[in-house]
């Protein structure tokens, strides 16, 4: 499904019907060889029945009535307490046309419950989120003109997927299974895409006369359908793109559909004024939110509820997830951004690590091999290069040199480091929190702080200095002869 939502529309002006909607949820996948429910593989940034889900909401469905084997307990959770879904229990899988018998009588159990009219119903696939909402309205539409729609894709090799014969006017006369098709049926070209828009509860009528003929002895729902097409008008709507008809069974049925997700995305937001310069090379969750006059190198990862501004560029190998970047900011190549902010005029990279709770106001600079957790950079802050900073706050201005650590955890708990505005933090200094270091606060370079610098006053934690005069020289000395030396020991001297 596209991400895009559109206003519901829950009463067709047509036909008066309510709109709901039955997923298909309950088949097991055993080809994912997954503990997770194949339905619950995300693709896109979001598990595919979430897709499903969200699609029949957009096309205004009322209520939704999700399909689900026996042991259901994470798509349930996954779902969680969704006040339009109701959960529909298929003890045993007999075929999709079993699956809609069961739905089809808690449909109509809901339906006099609310008064009894009739409705047009999407029946949807949980393992096939490709559909847009576009061909789900059409579906819609053609269904509320008649007596029902199914969606169709002509491919050029459609493999094991069922074949559908259609007078010329799109009118359906059949569908055929792969596994029982005939050698002339195999080389119809024209599949069933597996959406549906069908009448409840009409539709039951059909759904009870399904009997097992069959190789596989189940009750296909694609013979109630064409049933109903003998006695009423059914007719074929035709895919704007046959992927829309591409299901989940395999890992690489899961990595095609992803792969799709991210070339739709990525063409929608080239039409809408961002530059990706190497489309085939990114990955762009379909969750994206990215504003025109963004630029995104090759090999770039952008994941989740990330937000992109304007005029921000993101260079070669960057991986971000579920973070915002403000308007002209620059992610050098290789940098890592999870759970993060960063404000307007920011610099990250190259190789920089920012973990979950870095929050950057305007104008910072955080350099190669600089890692952020959980803490707050102030405008205008910088850190160049080989430093940590965990559980901070750092004050506008403030300069952090080269191996600088907030040293936070004690081996129980975490501590807090604050760093005023204006300050140097001098390179390799340890700051042993919890700690201060006051407004234009100095740590000399090498020094371990476990005191609170105040402000303007210089922080010096280091060892004097001694040099000694010839101890080189008589060590050198010493290993040529095999003699010991009386400068063995520095504390000797």
């Amino acid at each position: 499904m596209v991400s895009q939502r559109v206003s519901p529309q829950h009463l067709d002006g047509t036909s008066g019907r309510r709109r709901v909607a039955v997923v298909l949820a309950a088949g097991k996948g055993t080809r994912m060889r997954s503990a997770l429910p194949k339905v619950l593989h995300e693709v896109g940034g979001r598990a595919s029945l979430t897709w499903v889900l969200d699609g029949a909401r957009a096309c205004g469905c009322e209520e939704i009535f999700v399909v689900v084997g026996p042991e259901s307990d994470a798509i349930r959770a996954s779902v969680g307490d969704a006040p339009d879904v109701h959960w529909v229990v298929q003890g045993e899988r007999r075929g999709t046309g079993h699956a809609l018998q069961v739905a089809a009588q808690a449909v109509a159990q809901a339906m006099a419950e609310s008064g009894g009219s009739p409705a047009t119903g999407l029946v949807l696939y949980a393992d096939a989120p490709l559909v847009t909402i576009a061909t789900l309205e059409r579906l819609l539409s053609v269904a509320e003109a008649g007596f029902g729609a199914l969606s169709v894709a002509t491919l050029e090799e459609p493999g094991n997927l069922g074949r559908v014969r259609a007078q010329a006017g799109g009118q359906l006369t059949g569908i055929v299974e792969a596994v029982d098709a005939t050698l002339e049926d195999l080389e119809i070209r024209q599949v069933n895409a597996g959406h549906y828009a069908l009448p409840f509860p009409a539709i039951g009528t059909f759904l009870d006369a399904l009997e097992p003929a069959n190789k596989q002895g189940e009750l296909y729902l694609t013979d109630a359908v064409v049933s109903a097409a003998a006695e009423h008008r059914v007719r074929c709507v035709d895919l704007q793109d046959p992927c829309e008809a591409w299901g989940i069974n395999t890992r690489a049925d899961l990595a095609r559909v992803h792969q799709a997700f991210c070339d739709r995305t990525v063409s929608r937001l080239q039409e809408a004024g961002v530059t990706v310069l190497r489309p085939n090379t990114v990955t762009i969750d379909a969750t994206v939110k990215i504003e025109p006059d963004v630029t995104v190198h090759g090999g770039v990862t952008l994941l989740g509820s990330t937000t992109v501004c304007s005029g921000t560029v993101i260079h070669s190998g960057a991986w971000i997830k579920d973070s915002s970047i403000g308007e002209s900011c620059e992610i050098r190549p290789y940098s890592v951004l999870e759970d993060t902010h960063l404000g307007e005029g920011c610099g990250v990279g190259p190789f920089a690590r920012l973990r979950s709770g870095a929050e950057l106001a305007a104008g910072v600079h955080i350099g190669n091999f600089v890692e952020v957790k959980k803490s707050q950079l102030g405008p205008g802050v910088k850190a160049g290069h080989l430093a940590y900073l965990g559980d901070a706050t750092v004050g506008a201005g403030s300069n952090i040199g080269a191996g600088a650590v907030t040293c936070n955890y004690d081996g129980e708990r975490k501590h807090q480091t604050e760093i005023g505005a204006r300050a140097f933090v001098g390179s390799d200094s340890m700051l042993v929190a919890p700690v201060r270091i006051g407004d234009d606060a100095i740590t000399a370079a090498g020094s371990v702080i476990t005191n609170d610098v105040p402000d303007g006053a210089l922080g010096v934690g280091r060892a004097r200095q001694r040099n000694l005069d010839g101890w080189a020289d008589r060590q050198r000395e010493s290993k040529r002869s095999g003699k010991p030396s009386d400068a063995s020991s520095v504390d000797d001297q």
